[in-house]
């Protein structure tokens, strides 16, 4: 008799674990607003999948990460992401990669996060001075200087940077995990948001003139992501 309740017993914990472990999928954008119509439109959280037989090679391919790219922008970088828009295969796999190059004495990655990846960076040309901050309430710097073959992480949703402090190129990769990481560069978003944000918040909140704000608010913020 107790073989048998023993027995029920571990069926039903078995039954109920799938359903003990189960949650939600990580968003792989920034929302999905649900509708009962889907005549309104059909999005899925990542994107829709190709029959399995009919993948082919250049689904899970991409060619030209060696190739440098221009830094003659206000900010001195550019980064080139290789993410599930460039590689379909990429869906679902919860991974991603991105390109940095750097101008020499300043090409700056600004302050920005991903909402949706940790980053891993080695550094393959230059020096470059990284760092992330900690959340609320600590808001503490970490950071290092870092040569080639150098390897740094910034935990997922941390405002982090990269700077080039020498007077040559830089050259780095990101790894990122997610085939959708997100950006969200805080000068661009604070500063350059369409529409604008009131300037009474903005003052408030930075503590700024209101003519220093607004001149903030007229510039045009370099998406060099």
């Amino acid at each position: 008799m107790k073989s048998a309740h023993f027995i029920l017993a571990l069926s039903i914990l078995a039954l109920a674990s799938p359903f003990a472990y189960a949650s939600d999928p990580s968003p792989l954008q920034d929302f999905c607003v649900a509708i009962n119509d889907p005549k309104d439109g059909v999005f899925v959280n990542g994107k829709f999948c190709r029959d399995p037989k009919l993948a082919k090679a250049d689904d899970f391919y991409y060619s030209g990460l060696n190739i440098p790219r221009n830094t003659s922008n206000p900010v001195g970088s550019t980064v080139t992401p290789v993410n599930v828009a460039q590689i379909p295969g990429l869906n679902t796999l919860g991974i991603s990669l991105a390109r940095i190059d750097f101008a020499p004495n300043g090409g700056l990655n600004p302050p920005h996060t991903h909402p949706r990846a940790t980053e891993i960076l080695l550094v393959v040309e230059g020096t470059l001075y990284v760092g992330f901050v900690t959340s609320n309430t600590d808001n503490r710097l970490i950071t290092k200087v870092l040569y080639p073959g150098d390897v740094f992480v910034f935990p997922q949703g941390l405002v982090h940077f990269q700077f080039n402090v020498g007077n040559t190129n830089a050259v780095a990769f990101a790894g990122l995990s997610s085939q959708n990481p997100g950006v969200i560069s805080i000068a661009n978003a604070v500063f350059g948001s369409n529409p604008p944000i009131n300037p009474d918040l903005l003052v408030k909140a930075f503590q700024l003139d209101k003519n220093v704000v607004k001149n903030l608010q007229s510039k045009f913020w370099w998406p060099n992501n």
